[in-house]
């Protein structure tokens, strides 16, 4: 089998339903996840298999649900869509967050985002992730979409936050706060 097929030569590719153009608000929507994705997919390689086996499990479970936005994005015709993306998925996030939340230090300011390898990349997560919120939520604007993947994706960015942290708190190393910031989170 040929990896290449040259259909997509004249700057049109296939979606569930079609075929668009390759800059296609939909293609930018999945095409940003997938971006995402591999960046996950960075921070699961650099989180030790010991001390984050339970970030790594939630990290792969996530690149799965990242398909599933992505599958669910890219139905172009409505008769022909079976949404992967639910609620449930969102609720897993928040227990998750919540559990990373019961390591971390108190917060009350914007912290710079860096630290360990591994929270740097998780902090790049959380920045693509808002992207391809953006990204959905444009195309959910001109295009019918399962909305639960707006909301599984903005959950997922603080995710992504809340693990960056944990990730920097387990190595014993503060986050930076934000200089000039007020106080702007209430315990």
């Amino acid at each position: 089998m040929s990896i290449y097929t040259r259909t997509g030569d004249e700057g049109k590719t296939s979606v569930i339903g079609g075929r668009v153009m390759k800059d296609d608000e939909r293609i930018e929507a999945y095409g940003t996840i997938d971006e995402l994705n591999c960046f996950v997919g960075q921070a699961i390689s650099q989180a030790d298999s010991k001390q984050f086996a339970d970030m790594r499990q939630h990290l792969l479970q996530i690149q799965h649900e990242l398909f599933d936005c992505g599958s669910d994005l890219a139905f172009v015709n409505l008769s022909e869509r079976r949404y992967k993306v639910t609620a449930p998925m969102v609720v897993a996030l928040e227990k998750w967050i919540d559990q990373y939340e019961e390591e971390n230090p108190k917060l009350e300011r914007f912290i710079l985002p860096g630290g360990t390898p591994l929270a740097s990349t998780l902090h790049i997560c959380r920045t693509v992730c808002r992207r391809a919120e953006r990204r959905t939520v444009s195309l959910g604007a001109t295009h019918e979409i399962n909305p639960e993947v707006i909301r599984y994706l903005n959950r997922l960015s603080d995710f992504f936050f809340s693990a960056a942290r944990t990730a920097n708190a387990r190595m014993n190393l503060s986050d930076i706060e934000y200089e000039r910031s007020a106080k702007v989170f209430r315990g």
